[in-house]
């Protein structure tokens, strides 16, 4: 019995040669609309799936391969001889291969079209056919992908396609269609938490390892949507790492707390600060961020590049070595030969000058990223064994502006309390930031109290506080906290180290102890009323 194949793709890449080998070794090719044209408008002869069924394409090309003369050619069993009996009693043939590829809704989702014009890129024949074909995969062959139509060839031309082959194929089969599916389902559920949640994922790289050379690792890009990650262009270096990878997320979040002039989007929190603080609230400042093992280094902002750098620089000259360094600026050629004085893994930026491409491309593993886009995605991910935590992403900053002490702060103060809040997001709890001129001076996180970050942040700022005091331009310095103060101890090694000015959630049963100190050693304290722990 002559054998059949039905094709009919989307993506013609690779299909006349698939075809015009199954046409030369005496294969029956079924197909449909554009695919059917494009085959006969290059010589290769087509059966029309309508002779087939006996049932013209209707609907605007709705239905044309849901029909049981269709689908009961690929998922007869052939060796089971009442299936054959049934082919043969409705004269019916098997279906020996399906190629399929699908409309492509992954693309079209991401054009802001309307909804009754995206509905019509959802494929309902394709994947009902690839499903049908994949579930009989040890007599049907079933092609998604163009990159396995040579592979399918060679095994047909050595008359043995492998069992495990048309296995791996049928795999690929509901790979796809469940990712599709989820795209369709993320685009037409209004449920932040689905009884089921569809993520819809694919591979963009395999990667050399995981965060240790001995695990190994892949990124993984949304399919519907194109983040940070998925616009990012990389302009020289090493591939990017998995270690990497996470910490140009941080990085580049980070930065664009502060607003990224690329982009419309509010910088994080500051529909609150207008809300509640306006006079703290814009500004076109640039933004710089260093980050060393996910989590900031250094974190400053500045009129120029250059002096957001230097003062990120300052904050810890040893760290950052080897670090990460993302900006929300363009990266003229002075910063771009500062920047060329140390080792760092990667430079992040909207864009760079030619003139600073060129510095930087000296250094041959240094890895140039393009990053144009603020981060947008609503929700975040933690894996743990057996499932996923799923929460809202941190967009909020402060619920309220409480000034609890005597002393109110000064406006110059206010903007070091609003930056030292959006800066400590970032570091892991239990966060503490030093904050002078809108930079961080001394960053401490990551410990299981909140006194040893403390003393450390402190330790760190020592020598700018000292010099900030004895210059008297700005000697308010500023202290932020992710969570509030269970004890005065946080309070009493701030006004041993000279700062002036604390910001916290408050919320503690012992809230009066740390407003007591602060009055008593005159330091000005505000309640946001928000907390911004990060594990």
């Amino acid at each position: 019995m002559k054998k059949r194949a039905l094709v009919s793709v989307f993506n013609k890449d690779g299909i006349l040669e698939l075809a015009s080998f199954l046409d030369s070794a005496g294969w029956e090719i079924l197909s449909t609309g554009g695919t059917s044209k494009y085959l006969q408008d290059n010589n290769i002869p087509v059966t029309d799936v309508s002779s087939v069924t006996g049932f013209p394409e209707c609907l605007d090309g709705r239905v044309k391969t849901l029909h049981p003369a269709i689908h009961a050619g690929i998922l007869a069993r052939r060796e089971l001889q009442s299936h054959v009996d049934t082919l043969r009693e409705l004269n019916l043939s098997t279906i020996d291969l399906v190629c399929v590829n699908l409309y492509p809704f992954f693309e079209k989702v991401q054009e802001n079209l309307t909804l009754a014009e995206t509905i019509e890129f959802i494929d309902i024949g394709g994947p009902s056919m690839l499903r049908s074909a994949a579930k009989n995969f040890r007599d049907v062959i079933v092609l998604t992908s163009p990159e396995d139509y040579a592979e399918a060839v060679n095994g047909l031309k050595a008359g043995n396609v492998p069992l495990e082959f048309k296995k791996r194929m049928a795999g690929k089969v509901f790979d796809l269609t469940s990712a599709y599916d989820a795209a369709i389902a993320r685009y037409l559920l209004d449920d932040e938490y689905p009884e089921y949640l569809p993520l819809s994922l694919k591979k963009e790289q395999s990667l050399r390892y995981g965060e240790n050379g001995h695990q190994s690792a892949a990124l993984y890009l949304h399919t519907d949507r194109v983040g940070v990650l998925g616009g990012m262009k990389q302009l020289h270096g090493k591939e990017l790492s998995y270690n990497n990878i996470r910490d140009l997320d941080l990085a580049w979040k980070a930065a664009c707390a502060f607003g990224l002039p690329c982009d419309n989007t509010l910088p994080f929190g500051e529909d609150d600060v207008r809300r509640l603080v306006p006079d703290a609230a814009g500004g076109n400042k640039i933004c710089c961020v260093a980050v060393k093992h996910n989590t900031p280094c250094g974190i400053a902002l500045g009129n120029t590049l250059l002096k957001a750098y230097e003062k990120v620089y300052a904050c810890d000259p040893v760290s950052i070595f080897g670090g990460i360094l993302a900006c929300t600026t363009k990266v003229d050629a002075a910063t771009a030969a500062k920047l060329g004085e140390l080792f760092l893994e990667i430079v992040a930026a909207p864009d760079f000058d030619n003139d600073a491409l060129e510095i930087l491309k000296k250094k041959k593993n240094l890895r140039i990223v393009k990053l144009a886009k603020a981060p947008a995605e609503t929700h975040e991910y933690t894996a743990v064994d057996g499932g996923l935590l799923v929460q809202q992403s941190d967009r909020r900053l402060i619920e309220k502006w409480e000034v609890v002490t005597k002393t109110a702060p000064e406006l110059r103060d206010i903007r070091d309390m609003i930056f030292g809040m959006r800066a400590v997001t970032f570091v892991k709890s239990n966060a503490i930031l030093i904050v002078k001129d809108e930079a961080a001076t001394g960053i401490g996180g990551g410990q299981v109290n909140r006194i040893w970050p403390t003393v450390q942040s402190l330790e760190r700022s020592a020598a700018a506080i000292k010099a900030a005091s004895e210059s008297g331009n700005n000697p308010a310095r500023v202290l932020a906290s992710d969570a509030f103060f269970p004890f005065s101890d946080v309070v009493e090694a701030a006004a041993a180290a000279g700062i002036r000015a604390v910001i916290q959630p408050g919320g503690s049963v012992n809230d009066k102890l740390s407003i007591e100190a602060c009055d008593k050693y005159g330091i000005t304290m505000v309640f946001t009323g928000i907390r911004h722990f990060k594990h």
